[in-house]
């Protein structure tokens, strides 16, 4: 069975053509900066052992133009692996936002098509392009079935103490506002590799993924517990564009005293904060080269960004009540040596020592970047979504509900 992956991100699209249940991946690929006019296509195809790779800078203005591109080299006579798009037999799409009417995968229908675009103002960056994926992807892939795998499942094992907000019970049980926790499909993955590492099923871990969008999960025995985020994808931490944690008052001052009205400061709070919002720059690439160039806004900015992750890593670990491990995963936590450094300086109370020489090192893989005196693990973990998705669609397909 080819089970086609879209992850569309707020400003990125992640693919996978998989074939199951061997979970073989025939191709896959990256779409960055959508938006901009450099944005990359990076496109790599499997075939006898062998990786081949097509790359390609262009002007692609938004998720659906990308996803067109992405249909055109499956199908290329020369670098393509399918002849015709039929041969997909499920498009697996990642929805950020399920709110409580989604826990489980589903095959969507109208119904449920309906129901994630009534979910848009809880996640205004993610569910449009998601939905918008889903809208492309059933005009090029007629033949498939269209399944929804939804981010906010993982963290429904959250008890009532962690996604119950101390505002009027009302608020809850007729507008079903609470803590919904995100990138629930990464934390599931990572927080499942970890669990195979440590060989223990009763195990105490942080997971941490760090991407555009970043959160944070408190992990007991393979169940969430608790989370960063919240009723939407904006709190926690300091991501490229959102600004995580702030003070209520905030935004009453800048309505009632700056007159701002709230939808440009909901713009601002999403789009034009964070790292974007402290340095100019959303992609911590750009931050890191300023960084090194000495630029004291990068620096105080990433002091920011790896202090808020520490106090993540206190709290959840009072609330786990100890610490097996700590899980660094997504484009920012695998690939940034000095976020890790910084996210896990001075935590020797808890047992937390990075060695930092193996920090820096580029190393392929699930690796331990803790000392030997440490006693909490510290991993580099990839996060897969994308074979996280295939494998829900595949188990849905086999036995559909």
């Amino acid at each position: 069975m080819n089970i086609f992956v879209i992850n569309s991100g707020s400003s990125s699209i992640k693919y996978q053509l998989i074939s199951m249940p061997e979970a073989a991946t025939i191709c896959a690929g990256l779409i960055e900066r959508i938006g901009s006019d450099a944005s990359t296509i990076i496109h790599k195809t499997f075939k006898d052992g062998e990786e081949f790779v097509y790359e390609e800078t262009l002007k692609i203005k938004d998720h659906a133009t990308g996803l067109k591109e992405v249909a055109k080299l499956l199908i290329d006579p020369v670098i393509g692996v399918i002849k015709n798009p039929d041969e997909i037999h499920a498009v697996g799409h990642r929805v950020v936002h399920g709110g409580e009417t989604f826990s489980e995968t589903q095959i969507i229908t109208d119904e449920v098509k309906e129901k994630i675009k009534h979910l848009f103002p809880l996640a205004p960056l993610h569910n449009p392009p998601n939905y918008l994926g889903i809208e492309v992807a059933e005009l090029i892939f007629t033949a498939a079935k269209q399944i929804a795998v939804f981010d906010t499942a993982f963290h429904q094992t959250m008890p009532a103490v962690a996604y119950r907000m101390a505002i009027p019970n009302e608020y809850y049980t007729e507008h079903r506002i609470r803590s919904y926790g995100f990138h629930g499909t990464s934390h599931k993955y990572v927080s499942e590799r970890a669990i195979e590492y440590l060989q223990k099923k009763e195990s105490k871990i942080i997971t941490i993924h760090l991407g555009n969008g970043c959160s944070m999960s408190a992990i007991l025995n393979g169940k969430c517990i608790d989370h960063s985020m919240g009723l939407g994808p904006m709190n926690g931490l300091i991501m490229g564009t959102r600004a995580g944690d702030i003070d209520q008052s905030v935004i009453f001052y800048l309505v009632n005293q700056l007159g701002y009205p709230i939808e440009e400061i909901n713009n601002v709070l999403n789009k034009k904060s964070g790292m974007l919002g402290l340095t100019g720059f959303s992609d911590m690439r750009d931050v890191t080269a300023r960084y090194n160039e000495g630029d004291l806004n990068a620096i105080l900015a990433y002091e920011m960004y790896g202090y808020h992750i520490k106090k993540y890593i206190g709290s959840f670990t009072a609330v786990l009540n100890g610490l097996d491990a700590i899980v660094f995963t997504g484009g920012v936590g695998e690939n940034d040596a000095l976020v890790r450094s910084l996210s896990t300086k001075n935590m020797t109370y808890l047992g937390i020592e990075l060695d930092e020489e193996i920090n820096k090192q580029r190393i392929k893989g699930t690796v331990a970047l803790n000392t030997k005196n440490s006693k909490v693990n510290i991993l580099k973990i990839p996060t897969n979504e994308e074979l996280e998705i295939a494998n829900q669609c595949y188990a849905l397909m086999q036995n559909p509900k």
